[in-house]
């Protein structure tokens, strides 16, 4: 691939705040990976010898249960990092991250890790910061399939979609990477049974459309509804 501009990384919070020099040798540090869509970034359990900057596109993680399952555990957007197992004290992946989108990647050997942290100011803020939001996406997504019915958990993981990853379209907001039912049904610890039956019913009052691995969400206030839990008697 083409040498890359500093200006790719200048507006990119890992990295706000730096001079164009040291994003300059950040870049030249730096490998380019393209994905399409599916390929697998990194496998759960395998050795952590690099960390992963998104620069386009999305990218889908997800783990194993001991029954086999996959669960899916987040989506990250462009400008974040990942992948960043040291940061954890992690020698080994925890979790599989796979493309949901044609995605460029930038990684560095994990070993540069300490250097990042040290020498760019900022960076480590960031980092820990991405990690604390990250744990406590994760938090939530737990209580909430433990504690909330199915058609709330499916209601509030299409927000988090929208609000995080969405596009704003004049028939409403959609998902801005491609999303099956199955890939809900890992998101919401449901069957794919379940969520196709609630996005059925939820197209039939005009809520989303769902075709081509595409959800549109064309009332918004109407998911926020369903996503609360119901009153009281």
């Amino acid at each position: 691939m083409p040498k890359l501009d500093e200006s790719l990384l200048n507006g990119l919070d890992p990295f706000r705040g730096l001079e164009r020099a040291q994003i300059r040798e950040i870049l030249d540090k730096a490998t380019t990976h393209r994905f399409e869509a599916g390929d697998t970034v990194f496998h759960e359990g395998a050795e952590a010898d690099r960390f992963y900057l998104l620069l386009d596109g999305y990218v889908r993680v997800g783990r194993v249960t001991p029954e086999g399952e996959h669960v899916t555990v987040m989506h990250i957007p462009a400008g974040q990092l990942f992948g960043i197992a040291l940061a954890l004290g992690h020698t080994h992946f925890p979790a599989t991250s796979v493309a949901a989108s044609e995605t460029i990647v930038l990684s560095w050997p994990q070993r540069q890790w300490p250097d990042f942290t040290g020498s760019y100011p900022g960076f480590s803020v960031v980092a820990y910061r991405t990690i604390g939001q990250r744990m406590k996406e994760m938090h939530d997504q737990v209580m909430q399939i433990a504690t909330q019915q199915v058609e709330q958990r499916v209601a509030n993981a299409l927000l988090r979609l929208i609000t995080q990853m969405g596009r704003r379209t004049d028939a409403g907001i959609e998902v801005d990477f491609p999303i099956t039912r199955q890939d809900l049904s890992e998101m919401t610890g449901t069957t794919l049974h379940t969520v196709s039956r609630l996005l059925s019913a939820w197209e039939k009052r005009g809520i989303v459309t769902s075709k081509r691995k595409r959800i549109m969400v064309c009332q918004p206030h109407e998911l926020v509804m369903l996503a609360e839990p119901p009153a009281p008697r």
